[in-house]
């Protein structure tokens, strides 16, 4: 199947599927197990969090969901599509059109107004000039900016770069959003704000989110699933059931 076919519906709910999943690479004479046979399946819609501490893998294996790298073994199937067999234009074409992905650090370009970045993605995918403005002011309203689209990011408080990378991630309508530590640069009010917003895309647009955290609290109170690694290794997965009002844990672990 190509890149184009990954964003396709599928009979099976299961999204995205990793088997025996690994990356490892060489540190001078050390071999680093960045991810080390990882076997994980992500329904539709799901709201999962990747929990561990710093160098425990959940960077790493989001990077290779994102197809922003490659396994050194084991399988990526992101709807029956293995990733490690997408040629690099397939794999770009699949970052472009079926994952949308937030950063700590907001990635934004600092020469570009807010429109600018936004729009950057429409530009890749040939999106028509005269369609691209209004799509842009759809998805900075649906954050709260659009009253910011000359904007620059250095006008802007890190909330809202924050919401003008959700924008940029959503303009292209995919179908997973991938979080890497979305509010680590951020004070836990605007923290708040951002991973509210991220919740009402999980909830009415139906996407599946795979969020990396270290913050139990935080992804307790958002995640319908807690998967926990260590040293690469996969070595807990639980539900975890939240109110939809309140963000408050109601159910317990697998």
């Amino acid at each position: 199947m190509s890149a184009s076919q990954v964003g396709s519906s599928s009979k099976s709910s299961i999204a995205i599927r990793t088997e025996n999943l690994c990356r490892h690479y060489r540190m001078g004479e050390a071999l680093i197990r960045a991810v080390d046979g990882v076997s994980i399946e992500v329904d539709s819609g799901e709201f999962v969090a990747l929990l561990g501490t710093s160098g425990s893998g959940k960077s790493s294996l989001l990077n290779l969901i994102a197809g922003l790298d490659r396994p050194t073994s084991g399988t990526v199937n992101v709807q029956e599509s293995d990733l490690a067999r997408l040629s690099r234009e397939e794999l770009a074409k699949y970052r472009l059109h079926t994952v949308g992905m937030v950063f700590q650090s907001f990635n934004l370009i600092p020469s570009m107004t807010l429109l600018e970045n936004v729009e950057l993605p429409l530009r890749f995918a040939e999106v028509d000039r005269d369609k691209r403005e209004a799509l842009v002011i759809q998805a900075l309203d649906r954050v709260g900016l659009g009253a910011r689209l000359r904007h620059r990011p250095t006008e802007l408080s890190g909330g809202e770069q924050q919401r003008a990378s959700l924008a940029r991630a959503l303009i292209n309508q995919p179908r997973f959003l991938l979080a890497d530590e979305p509010t680590g640069n951020l004070d836990s009010q605007t923290g708040t704000e951002i991973m509210n917003f991220i919740r009402e895309f999980n909830e009415t647009l139906g996407m599946t989110v795979i969020m990396v955290t270290h913050e139990r609290a935080l992804a307790e109170r958002y995640a319908n699933r807690l998967i926990f690694l260590a040293d690469g290794k996969l070595v807990g997965d639980q539900s975890n059931v939240v109110s939809a009002t309140t963000g408050q844990t109601r159910g317990s672990s697998l």
